[in-house]
């Protein structure tokens, strides 16, 4: 029963928490939803450590806490998501380590790094999201090969290069730049803001920049989209369900650059669910 209810709270948390990804997990059997609520949950504690509103060195104070978390995670434990990810990784081989990515990208957040080349925010990108897709792929159980595995990694920078266009006045606002800087050079864009907070560059210029990175996520969505005839039915419906989420965020993105220079694009919860439904129905079959 324990197991049961920290089964629960993690769901919980991914209905309350998880905006784009609970359509798509909400699509699979109980076994792997549960288990994959349970990922996430944990996931997401990562990531509210990092971005947080604590010191900085209270932040990674608690990310190195999150990596002793994940070394002693028992059903034993007092903490309902330690319970359900222990039990996760027990019944179906889910690799906890690969979290210390996720650790690891939540550290560079902290420590403010930027990126010199688009290289160094692959390696970003796949800590912070490579890392889920892999983990997803473990619960998904279906093809756990190393072509399985860079797909699953693809899709995941997919998915968090389409989060940085999202973002990326939020994130310049909050301090933060995930832009390549030899990519801003190339178009000759600094993010600079007004005072007003709003981009100081040439719209121009920096639409380009933009729809340049989106054509690069594109390619990562070529690939990684190449996963989904490897999975079961289910689990097939579930990826495509988040990853058409995902993708249709940056298609607007890439059919108008400036949108995300005004607002924070997001499809309403209508689409979201007609994106799950047809995904659902397309891998009926």
């Amino acid at each position: 029963m324990r197991v049961r209810s920290a089964y629960r709270r993690c769901e919980e948390i991914t209905r309350r928490e998880a905006k784009n990804f609970s359509y798509g997990i909400s699509l699979l059997p109980g076994p792997k939803r549960r288990a994959l609520s349970a990922v996430y949950a944990f996931a997401r504690r990562i990531d509210d450590i990092g971005d947080g509103e604590r010191p900085d060195e209270d932040k990674l104070a608690g990310l190195d806490h999150a990596r002793d978390e994940l070394r002693s995670a028992d059903t034993d434990s007092a903490d309902p998501v330690l319970v359900a990810l222990a039990d996760t990784a027990r019944r179906m081989s889910v690799p906890l380590e690969v979290f210390d990515e996720l650790i690891e990208g939540c550290e560079a957040d902290v420590r403010g790094r930027r990126y010199e080349t688009f290289d160094e925010l692959l390696h970003y990108c796949r800590c912070v999201a490579g890392s889920v897709g892999r983990l997803s792929l473990a619960v998904f159980g279906d093809d756990d090969s190393p072509t399985a595995r860079a797909r699953a990694d693809a899709l995941g920078v997919a998915l968090q290069l389409t989060n940085i266009l999202r973002d990326v006045l939020e994130d310049r606002r909050n301090g933060r730049v995930y832009l390549p800087r030899q990519d801003m050079e190339r178009f000759g864009v600094r993010l600079d803001l007004t005072e007003d907070g709003m981009p100081a560059d040439d719209p121009a210029a920096l639409a380009e920049l933009i729809r340049f990175e989106a054509g690069r996520a594109e390619q990562w969505y070529a690939e990684g989209l190449l996963l989904l005839p490897m999975l079961d039915h289910r689990s097939r419906a579930c990826c495509a369900a988040m990853a058409g989420i995902y993708h249709e965020l940056l298609r607007r993105i890439t059919d108008d650059p400036r949108t995300v220079l005004r607002t924070r694009v997001s499809l309403p919860s209508r689409q979201k669910i007609a994106v799950a439904a047809r995904s659902l129905a397309g891998m009926a079959s």
